[in-house]
């Protein structure tokens, strides 16, 4: 069990709240200042330092910060945030648990146990993210794909496995139970925590951006690097500024015929457009309490794509009704209730909070929508689709497929006056019959994602819509591939209580999977004949899913064009089977008489809808699909593990090694030291993100990454992603600053993870030769030269990948010098050792003449060692360039990791030291 933080308590909030015949300790929000009229999700944190306060990194002055909150002021005041749990998902959870079995052996190692090394807050992680969508359309589908699963991903399952035994509170839920966000509102959240006879605000972080889903119930959460959360388990607070807060404000009532997804497009085109970057967003007004809790959580999962960090909606009488019906018992429910309404929590629809910033909507103005072709904001409505698609496909397609051009193949089809361009294309199935495909065709619908199939009001209209097509004798079209990927097999259950299940599986919506499937891009491959005529002819093929995201490639390695719609939307599209048809007027298809189909024919009532979700939907479905969640089938039981409380390493696995972070470590710090001597890796130029830093997506054979797995006997076709293989550091350190995007201003004329390598100078024409980044910083290691990189503005911005900072300390480098940092990754850098440094205000290196070619010296390092923390330190080079940086070291749990050399350091030693 977690220690229970014994609080300074300097606000005499420790306090009693009786609930039936339960007594919990609570920290009362009324005794400091300012506090009532605080937003509810500033509340939350404002509880969270009341609790925590431990007079160093949690002081009474914070308390006072977030009491006398400036709504109008920009961020400025950093606070620790100290998260109630952990939730992960598979392709990000690896690495942390990779990271905690290393801690246990680096324990051993010093003398210590390693039975200490556990999570010290909850961690849960919900495999969800390795199945992919290869087979669809038949009946055993889901079967296959989970055979698939297994053996692809069969060593990473063990090692998963193996920590759900090993470690105290950390749970897996197996392959093949639910998407993770899915399974946390319906099972896994409390809504309020319990733990040591405390009651407080359940609170999160996740390594998944749409962790913010669950900000639908009340809890305060939002994804994160794994690096953080992995400090969140081992108690380690979170730094963050005091956010600015937007309330958004809903009036009115949906109307009949729009649905949740319309709703949540809607709102995510509005606060793109208004800009909530770093924000709080919070929902308030009497449109909250008209809000269905399902309808909350899918616009709380959108909050990555409108851009805040979290996207909350208070406490009220809808969340205890979800509570209820998704199998939470009396006395948890009972406590929700009694801590809101004690602590100012509960939603009153009246009131009007102090907030930075307001937007309103009234949903009655909500009309149905789609958003594509390539982002989530660029909301489309649904009427105009069709000719908006028009206009948009000229951006996917040759000058010379254009209508009205003279260069048009012989084999192309102008299009009509109207310059729609075309290229009808004739397909062979496997049956020997054929079809047409052209521009537009939609090749993929699918019925995927966390956003929506959590929803039950947008999936049963999805059944109804197959439902009322079938009874017309409309199927899907033969080109369309059709997918159903529900996120927990609640979804399966009330399906099959109304009886949708067969309707759904006559137009090819048969169940594949219960997991992320297209949203991350594991749709799986079209059918063979398809592909090869898009590529073949170069066709701008389309994409409908029910999920949040559809950058370009994202989706599928064939189709250029992308749009999420709700899941009654994707099943229409699988019967229109292009974009070109307009939904709303043209016939989908024909009935069995010969008579036009119309949307209008076959899409269900509100009285329809929510028919079927009253009399299919029950508390003991959930209970019956969380009785065991973390059991798992018995291929899961099946996996042979390691029963020691260390793990014991395959040599041979290319997924899953041993890391070197601890390698000849101390119980006794090593001082820190100056840098002398330093050669730049990499010179940079603004807004360089994780994704350029950090491997991500296929690995190709030509890459250090891609030699090293083929020297490992691993067949091209089995490389699998990064992303898959996050367990293995030394894919990943070869993938680090890899990115085929990367420019490196010190190796003028690349692309991709190229550096100069001034080891080789005598070989290089002009003083050194280009070189793969990850070989010269072999070379540079082996030679006992450190290493910095310089950057511009906005250093890495974008996703908080854990790895992004883990593959810059592994390269060997041991300071960044940037104009300015994105937040999460330069508190990264100094958990992984490396130390951020910042130009000084209005300098650059274009500015100081710094060409990269320099050797660098940093110097007052050393202060740190006194227990202080410099303001600067000087800089200096080879070529006469000196100046003062600014040391980005800003708390001082920050400065305890960097004199540890790393986050994981510092808490192994204060470990093994209790």
């Amino acid at each position: 069990m977690k220690e229970t933080v014994v609080s300074a308590n300097s606000f005499d909030a420790r306090s009693t709240l009786r609930v039936g015949d339960e007594s919990y300790e609570i920290f009362r929000l009324d005794k400091v200042e300012g506090a009532a009229r605080l937003p509810y999700s500033l509340k939350v944190l404002l509880e969270n330092l009341l609790r925590t306060e431990d007079g160093a990194n949690i002081t009474a002055d914070h308390i006072r910060a977030l009491g006398g909150w400036d709504s109008q002021a920009q961020p400025s005041q950093e606070i620790q945030f100290t998260p109630a749990r952990v939730i992960m998902q598979d392709f990000t959870g690896v690495p942390c648990a990779v990271d905690l079995a290393t801690m246990r052996e680096a324990v051993k190692e010093l003398g210590g146990d390693a039975d200490k090394i556990n999570p010290l807050a909850p961690a849960e992680l919900v495999i969800d993210h390795s199945v992919i969508a290869d087979k669809f359309g038949t009946k055993d589908a889901f079967g296959q794909n989970v055979e698939l699963e297994y053996g692809r991903n069969k060593e990473r399952y063990q090692f998963l496995r193996w920590g759900q035994t090993a470690f105290d509170e950390f749970k897996v839920v197996p392959p093949g139970t639910g998407i993770v966000h899915q399974v946390n509102i319906e099972h896994l959240a409390r809504t309020v925590m319990v733990r040591n006879g405390q009651a407080y605000p359940d609170t999160l972080v996740g390594t998944d951006s749409h962790t913010t889903m669950v900000n639908g119930l009340g809890v305060l959460g939002w994804g994160v690097g794994g690096i953080e959360a992995e400090a969140a388990m081992l108690g380690q607070p979170v730094s963050m500024l005091i956010p600015r807060v937007v309330g958004f404000k809903l009036t009115g009532e949906l109307k009949p015929g729009t649905t949740a997804t319309d709703l949540v497009l809607t709102i995510t085109e509005m606060l793109r457009k208004h800009g909530v970057v770093g924000k709080f967003v919070e929902f308030y007004g009497e449109g909250v309490a008209a809000t269905s809790l399902a309808n909350r959580a899918t616009i709380g999962n959108m909050s990555p794509e409108f851009g805040s960090t979290a996207a909350i909606f208070p406490i009220d009488d809808e969340t205890l009704k979800y509570l209820r019906l998704t199998g939470r018992d009396e006395q948890q429910v009972a406590l929700v209730e009694a801590y809101a309404k004690e602590q100012g929590l509960w939603l009153d629809p009246a009131a009007e909070p102090d907030f930075s910033e307001k937007l309103e909507l009234d949903l009655s103005t909500v009309v149905p929508s789609i958003a594509g072709p390539k982002r989530p904001q660029d909301r489309i409505v649904l009427a105009n689709a069709a000719t908006q698609f028009e206009r948009d496909v000229l951006n996917y397609v040759s000058d010379a497929d254009e209508a009205g051009q003279e260069s048009f193949p012989a084999s192309d089809s102008p299009a009509a006056a109207n310059g729609v361009p075309t290229r009808p294309t004739t397909v062979t199935a496997p049956d020997g019959s054929t079809y047409e495909i052209d521009h537009g065709a939609v090749t993929v619908a699918a019925i995927t994602s966390c956003t929506n199939t959590s929803n039950p009001y947008v999936m049963v209209a999805a059944a109804l819509v197959a439902k009322k097509a079938v009874e017309k004798g409309l199927t899907r079209k033969p080109w369309v591939k059709t997918t159903l990927a529900p996120g927990s097999k609640v979804v399966t259950d009330y399906f099959d209580k109304a009886g949708l299940t067969p309707y759904l599986d006559k137009v090819g919506f048969n169940l594949v999977g219960y997991g992320c499937t297209t949203c991350i891009g594991n749709s799986g491959p079209l059918p063979e004949e398809v592909s090869k005529a898009v590529n073949e002819h170069d066709l701008a093929v389309t994409s409908v899913l029910s999920g949040n995201r559809n950058f370009e490639g994202r989706i599928n390695p064939d189709v250029k064009m992308n749009y999420l719609a709700s899941p009654p939307l994707v099943v229409a599209y699988a019967l229109a089977g292009s974009m070109k048809v307009n939904i709303t007027e043209d016939a989908l298809g024909t009935d069995t008489e010969g008579n036009p189909v119309y949307l209008r024919d076959i899409w269900p009532s509100e009285a329809e809808v929510n028919d079927v979700v009253a009399n299919s939907i029950g508390e003991d479905m959930f209970n019956k699909s969380y009785s065991d969640v973390f059991a798992g089938d018995a291929q899961w039981q099946a996996l042979s593990i390691p029963t020691g409380n260390t793990f014991e390493w395959d040599p041979q696995s290319t997924y899953v090694r041993k890391p070197p972070y601890f390698e000849g470590m101390t119980m006794e710090t090593t001082p820190v030291s100056d840098i002398a001597g330093a050669r730049v890796l990499a010179k940079l130029g603004d807004s360089v993100t994780t994704d350029h830093i950090s491997p991500a997506g296929a690995i190709k054979a030509d890459t250090p990454a891609g030699q090293y797995l083929t020297e490992h006997g691993v067949e091209r076709r089995d490389f699998n992603s990064y992303g898959s293989r996050r367990g293995n550091h030394e894919v990943m350190i070869r993938g680090t600053f890899a990115n085929i995007r990367l420019r490196n201003q010190i190796a003028p004329g690349t692309e991709g993870g190229y550096t100069r390598d001034f080891t080789r100078a005598a070989e290089g024409d002009g003083g050194a030769p280009v070189s793969f980044i990850y070989d010269a910083s072999q070379n540079y290691q082996a030679a006992g030269t450190p290493l910095v990189i310089l950057a511009g503005k906005e250093y890495g911005s974008g996703s908080s990948r854990d790895w992004a900072a883990k593959g810059t300390a592994l390269l060997g480098v041991k300071a960044v010098v940037a104009e300015s940092y994105e937040r999460i990754h330069r508190s990264n850098l100094i958990g992984m050792g490396v130390l951020p440094l910042q130009f000084p205000e209005g300098q650059t290196a274009e500015s100081l003449g710094l060409t990269g070619e320099e050797t660098f010296s940093v110097t007052g390092v050393t202060e740190l060692n006194d227990g202080t923390t410099p303001r600067t330190v000087k800089v200096s080079t080879d070529s006469g360039v000196e100046f003062d940086a600014v040391v980005r070291i800003d708390t001082p749990g920050e400065a305890d990791y960097y004199r540890n050399g790393g986050i994981m350091q510092y808490v192994l030693r204060s470990l093994i030291r209790k």
